[in-house]
């Protein structure tokens, strides 16, 4: 029987230099942002503040220099992440193309495609969706429908995609097609293009290329999410990533860097820092033992976390052992909420209250999609099984 390996991993001294760096930035530029804004975590977005992000070097900061990267470690972009989401940092307008669309690009894209998409995404000028889910699939990727049919000089898309964060925002989507059927095997004829929804200057172009985004409110009232419509949409031959009809084998190695970061397990973090000032205030031996053990897991979680970054950084495949943290580190931000109201005998509440009763009545109603994003607890359960030769 195959197994797992979450081997132990001690931070290098530059990741130290680092995080003191980065938490001056943050007194500087994300001090006075409320304790509800820093609970959004890594979908909390603000352009200017990911622009100034890149004026210090870190976003892509693991890229080759010649694409605007430092050539920094995983480990030192793993004290970056860290430090961003317990201080609820607005990251997300550049989240998706730092964490994987720009990675993908450098494993599988032409040389003309890194030059052009990757300089402005670390610059922080540049951002990115990501469209794979569609209508009526579920969690099955393999069910994609959207036809990219060949053409003279490209393509023409048809057909849908759904739950597409930041669609009507992103500068650039990249997404998954159906090339072709074939009827014996669905992870074939699927291929991964880069579309323009928009010119630099920040002109819309999704209209005008055949592209319709219609907003999804979620239920906290908010507009991340969206349906976008594709008809026919052309698309030239130099936006092909990769290989034609191999898109399966890249989108399984885009979602391995999806699934292992530390916003896998910091999502409700700005919870457990408002349940810990509560208790400060008013000690319990209730709070106290909900609290150790939380943060027992918050800190089993993190060393299975820096041992992925470990795996990336030696360039392993760390496939299962990001699932394995996907997977635990769902449960346990899940878990949070339920805890906080139990063990401090408040109700969640929206739009007043205590910092700690409104941070609840957020994550009560966002942290249901924790088990949704980036692959459904059945999917990941299912890699798991897989990777352990189980099935």
């Amino acid at each position: 029987m195959q197994t797992f390996n979450f081997d132990p991993v001690e931070l290098p001294p530059a990741a130290a230099t680092l995080r003191q760096e980065v938490r001056e930035f943050l007194i500087e530029h994300n001090a006075q942002r409320s304790p509800l804004a820093r609970a959004q975590s890594w979908s909390g977005s603000d352009p200017d503040f990911s622009r100034k992000m890149g004026e210090r070097g870190w976003i892509g900061m693991v890229w080759p220099k010649k694409y605007g990267g430092q050539e920094r470690t995983s480990f030192e972009r793993y004290v970056l992440l860290e430090e961003m989401l317990v201080a609820g940092a607005p990251v997300g307008a550049h989240w998706v193309a730092d964490r994987q669309s720009g990675p993908l690009l450098i494993n599988f894209g032409t040389e003309a495609q890194r030059q052009k998409y990757l300089p402005p995404v670390t610059r922080g000028e540049m951002f990115y969706c990501i469209g794979m889910s569609e209508p009526d699939s579920g969690s099955d990727l393999a069910s994609v429908r959207t036809k990219a049919t060949k053409v003279d000089g490209g393509y023409l898309i048809n057909g849908r995609k759904i739950w597409t964060s930041g669609a009507h925002t992103a500068h650039t989507m990249i997404a998954l097609f159906r090339t072709r059927t074939n009827e014996n095997n669905r992870h074939d004829g699927l291929s991964q293009f880069i579309l323009d929804l928009r010119e630099p200057d920040g002109t819309d172009l999704k209209e005008k290329n055949g592209i319709f985004v219609r907003p999804i409110t979620s239920m906290l009232g908010e507009h991340h999410f969206n349906e976008v419509t594709f008809e026919d949409a052309f698309v030239p031959d130099t936006q092909l990533v990769g290989s034609e009809h191999n898109g399966w084998s890249q989108v399984m190695a885009e979602l391995a860097f999806e699934r292992s970061g530390p916003e896998r397990y910091l999502s409700s973090i700005q919870l457990l820092l408002e349940m810990i000032k509560s208790l400060s205030d008013n000690p319990t031996a209730q709070g106290h033992t909900a609290i150790g053990r939380l943060v027992a897991h918050l800190i089993t979680l993190r060393q299975m976390s820096v041992s992925v970054a470990g795996k990336l950084n030696a360039g392993e495949d760390p496939a299962l052992e990001g699932s394995i943290v996907k997977d635990l580190g769902a449960v346990f931000e899940q878990e949070i909420p339920t805890i906080a109201q139990q063990t401090f005998g408040v109700e969640p509440t929206l739009g007043d209250g205590s910092d700690l009763e409104q941070v609840m009545g957020f994550l009560v109603q966002n942290s249901v999609s924790y088990s949704l994003r980036g692959g459904t607890r059945e999917i990941l359960r299912g890699i798991i099984a897989r990777g352990l030769g189980l099935r």
